[in-house]
């Protein structure tokens, strides 16, 4: 399994970086995505110290881990700049807290977080077609997520993405050990959602490959 969004003590997750490290391999997990919670008061140091931490680990680790930040509650108005500034700190994956509709995420996050190109645009809610038309476009994979309320809208975002061609990634959003699903149970989640069988491979293939290419090289 590969999770592109999750979160360490750097902001709400429940561990160190390397004990959630530590305990996605265990769950099974070959690579791991830390994006914690950031806004423009905090991404400069959060990027700094976990890169150092990613390093580290992948240096001896079978685990990959991958830094990078989840632009959270930021104003649609700032995202574009603090994406630029999040790559230029050294951010290898960033996403963006999408209009979930059990948060009170300003509107136009969506297409702004598209518009500024980011990796993954997280739990988008109600994202519309022209919104999920623009994200493949640019390139922006949108998240299916396992993650308790922001799963509400999972069937919705699936349609809207199957009738663009927008591409799909599956997340947990996971700040805890228990919230880092197995394949098997990731495959019902999807299943339940309404994803064909068939797709949910190239769902997985879709994190496969932001992995292989943010990691460049790196045994995974």
């Amino acid at each position: 399994m590969i999770d592109l969004h999750t979160h360490t003590s750097y902001s709400d997750g429940a561990y160190s970086l390397a004990e959630h490290i530590r305990r996605a391999e265990q769950c099974g997990y070959r690579v791991i995505g830390i994006t914690d919670h950031g806004d423009a008061s905090n991404v400069e140091s959060i990027i700094q110290q976990v890169k150092k931490g990613v390093e580290e680990n992948n240096k001896f680790a079978k685990i990959k881990a991958i830094c990078g930040i989840e632009l959270t509650h930021v104003l649609p108005e700032s995202i574009g700049e603090l994406v630029k500034q999040c790559r230029a700190y050294g951010a290898q994956l960033v996403n963006v807290h999408g209009e979930t509709i059990v948060e009170p995420v300003p509107e136009g996050t969506n297409m702004a977080a598209i518009d500024a190109g980011v990796d993954v645009l997280c739990h988008p809610g109600f994202i519309t077609e022209e919104e999920a038309a623009y994200a493949a476009e640019k390139g922006v994979f949108l998240e299916i997520t396992s993650r308790a309320g922001h799963s509400f809208t999972n069937a919705h975002v699936f349609r809207v993405a199957k009738a663009t061609g927008a591409k799909l990634v599956f997340d947990n959003d996971a700040h805890t050990h228990s919230d880092l699903v197995s394949q098997d149970l990731a495959e019902k989640i999807m299943l339940g959602c309404g994803i064909p069988r068939n797709e949910i491979p190239v769902i997985f293939a879709h994190s496969e490959e932001i992995a292989r290419r943010l990691l460049q090289g790196l045994f995974i």
